[in-house]
């Protein structure tokens, strides 16, 4: 075989074309702006806002939880980590896919037929309203800000590498910019108009990865293993044939991954922004339609990102990648302008853009969502307050939101994504996924254990992280290598805080006065979440 192309650094500054990079991008963003305004025509309820009037199909349903599920994390930061770590890069295809069998078997039907809007509608729906509230979009909200942490990160390194910029000021900018045109689709859109961007940018997205699949696949007489052998034998590689085995990146604390792999398989059906998606169809058939859907997408792209990931290490070496602007998280565009030039480079930085885009502005409707129906109507008004003013407060929560999630972005700069989107995970599979699974599941759960569960859960997860490797003591660490006040040593909590999520769960119910809240709301309960006798009839416009 052919010694591989070495794609050096220096080379992509020559080859980029800003210019045509930013008309790309900006085409992107005005085409999408246009159906967001003709998607809001038809935003007259909270239903509309919230859940897109109920009016997808499973097949649509299903093309926007995958655009909704294949973030940044998964197309850049998973390529990323395949380049540099190998083997255990890939980890996270595997962790994020499986996740999806979880949530297919255990909670996507039943939180559909037992919800109207959010995730604390379920928790809250045969317990005490006002505490179980609280704590659920608490857990939202703290569940949010993370993965829009990643997103955030993502869209810097990525602009950044397109127009060239390296200094952080440049990049600050450039997520600020995002941050203003991701509030600006969820202000005008709602639902409806977020659901049609993450269609387009599924479709986008898969059918690029597929793209640069073929090609690499194809420079390598579409043998697989000649892709491997390239990457094991590229001078940049300096660890040879350790990319194809276990134990490169978490061979020195195989607990690491254990609670990696816990968090990334349990995460998802904690996710408050994958579980309102079940929430826009009409019936439950429709949302078990869409799972399938979406895990067949889901599954055939995590397959190209194998390739993707090992055809970057090969072609453009890790080195390079490292060395790059937005560090691992610029692999899969570094491989686009080796495969196809400026144009390619282009065109897969947008779909990168509209990834980041459609994801960012599904977390954020969640998140306003949660704390104008969960916080303001059922806590602060009692229910009392009309769908016009949630609706306001929602959008109010949006601009907050979205301020937030700027200065996170630009705080969390340098870091590889796809393990931010992983300690979002963990914090997910913490605080919501045990009480999620006792409301379901278990008649005795109470009040006092949902709060228990969530708070615990929420709390435990998020302090392990503070005074984790991740924070502190790490010449990666986001504070840098001089300050270290880690005193837990894995990277990612789930180990810890996801048992202890379950275990306060019960321990709160069992230590509780009475066994459970209402009998009579847990067996309508279960009669709903079964059968989907009583949820939400559909929207007719």
């Amino acid at each position: 075989m052919n010694a591989p192309t070495i794609f050096r650094l220096e080379n992509a500054g020559a080859e980029q074309n800003p210019v045509l990079n930013i008309g790309i991008f900006l085409a992107f963003v005005a085409v999408t702006l246009v159906i967001v305004i003709r998607a809001s025509r038809n935003n007259k309820s909270a239903a509309d806002f919230y859940a897109g009037g109920r009016s997808f199909s499973g097949r649509q349903n299903g093309l926007a939880i995958a655009g909704d599920y294949l973030s940044a994390a998964s197309f850049l930061g998973i390529v990323g980590a395949i380049a540099i770590n190998g083997y255990d890069g890939f980890l996270y295809s595997i962790g994020f896919l499986v996740a999806w069998l979880v949530a297919l078997l255990l909670v996507a039907e039943l939180m559909r037929n037992t919800a109207k809007f959010t995730m604390a509608d379920v928790l809250s729906f045969r317990l005490r309203q006002r505490p179980v509230r609280m704590a659920a979009a608490l857990t939202t909200l703290a569940v949010s800000f993370f993965y829009l942490l990643a997103q955030m990160a993502g869209a810097g390194g990525l602009v950044s590498l397109l127009l060239g910029i390296g200094d952080k000021l440049g990049q600050s900018l450039v997520i600020a910019v995002v941050g203003v045109v991701m509030i600006l689709y969820v202000l005008i859109g709602g639902m409806k108009g977020t659901t049609w961007v993450q269609i387009i940018k599924a479709v986008l997205l898969i059918a690029g990865a597929c793209a640069m699949t073929v090609w690499v696949l194809a420079l390598n007489g579409f043998n697989f293993a000649a892709v491997l052998d390239a990457a094991v034998n590229n001078p940049e590689n300096a660890n040879g044939a350790a990319i194809l085995v276990p134990g490169l990146q978490y061979g020195s604390n195989p607990i690491d991954f254990v609670s990696l792999a816990i968090a990334l398989v349990l995460g998802t059906a904690g996710l408050p922004h994958v579980l309102m998606r079940f929430y826009t169809v009409p019936t439950a058939k429709e949302a078990r339609r869409s799972v399938v859907w979406a895990i067949w997408l889901i599954g055939v792209f995590y397959l190209f990102t194998l390739v993707l990931g090992y055809g970057a290490a090969a072609l453009v070496g890790p080195q390079t990648i490292a060395d790059a602007p937005g560090g691992q998280n610029s692999a899969a565009p570094l491989l686009a302008l080796h495969l196809g030039g400026p144009l390619l480079l282009g065109f897969i930085s947008a779909v990168a853009f509209a990834t980041i885009l459609a994801v960012v502005a599904g977390l954020t409707i969640t998140a306003s969502a949660s704390f104008a129906h969960d916080i303001y109507n059922s806590v602060i008004k009692k229910g009392k307050a009309s769908p016009k003013q949630e609706v306001k407060v929602a959008k109010i929560t949006t601009l907050v939101i979205g301020v937030l999630a700027i200065l996170g972005g630009i705080g969390v700069q340098g870091q590889n994504i796809a393990f931010l989107v992983a300690l979002a995970f963990a914090v997910a599979a913490s605080a919501n996924l045990p009480t999620i699974l006792y409301s379901l599941f278990w008649k005795g759960f109470t009040t006092r254990g949902a709060v228990w569960s969530m708070i615990g859960g929420l709390v435990s997860a998020v302090v392990l992280i503070a005074f984790s490797p991740v924070v502190s003591g790490d010449p990666k660490a986001m504070l840098g290598e001089g300050v270290d006040f880690a005193i837990f040593p894995l990277r990612n909590p789930g180990i810890v805080s996801i048992p202890l999520g379950f275990l306060l769960g019960w321990l709160g119910s069992v230590t509780s006065r009475r066994g459970g809240e209402s009998k009579k709301l847990a067996a309508e309960m279960e009669v709903r979440a079964l059968t989907g006798y009583g949820a939400e009839p559909p929207v007719q416009h």
